[in-house]
């Protein structure tokens, strides 16, 4: 079986590749080793096109951390140790207060949050 597979350089290729990926994942349990390559070809091609043609959009980390909050349940008082006090929780959360390095630091360590993420742009109010 000849395998035939071209860059995505735009809308109609990025289309064809996800059909055709798409067609081999409903095939998933009966594919030939070939047919297993090129899925995987398929896949990284769309991924690259996709990180090209859609790049993600800036986190605000004020945003990122009240979904956290909010998806694990926890309070402002669960900030505090994070954050230093209640104040500064309240302060941080309404905007008044930029995140500090030893808040970000805090945060990646007790909580796992990405420190790059929390590094990012966000306005104050």
């Amino acid at each position: 079986m000849k395998i035939e597979i071209e860059k995505i350089t735009n809308q109609r290729g990025h289309k064809k590749a996800l059909a055709r990926l798409s067609a081999l994942m409903g095939a998933h349990p009966r594919l030939t080793p070939a047919e297993e390559l090129e899925m995987d070809l398929l896949a990284h091609l769309v991924s690259q096109y996709e990180e090209k043609r859609f790049p993600p959009a800036p986190v605000d980390p004020v945003d990122m951390l009240e979904f956290v909050m909010e998806s694990r349940g926890l309070t402002r008082s669960d900030l505090i140790p994070c954050l230093g006090s209640k104040s500064k929780v309240s302060e941080v959360l309404s905007r008044k207060r930029p995140l500090s390095l030893s808040m970000i630091r805090n945060l990646h360590r007790d909580l796992g949050l990405p420190a790059d993420l929390l590094v990012g742009e966000y306005t104050l109010a």
